[in-house]
């Protein structure tokens, strides 16, 4: 059995703790947590794979 490789500052206890916040939020606490991570002036989208170099070249262009 091959060993788990966690990021930097995470260990098998902290992810333990990650899933167990997920598998055990209701669906209007996810909707919630998810709405709160956009900011009002930001939309959140799919976009095709081929097409994101261009999506963030748009954006690179309007930052500057």
């Amino acid at each position: 059995m091959s060993q788990n490789k966690f990021p930097e500052g995470w260990d098998e206890a902290r992810v333990q703790r990650v899933l167990a916040h997920y598998e055990t939020q209701s669906e209007d606490d996810a909707m919630a947590e998810d709405e709160a991570g956009v900011a009002p002036s930001e939309t959140v989208m799919s976009v095709p794979h081929d097409l994101v170099a261009k999506v963030r070249e748009l954006i690179a262009k309007r930052a500057s």
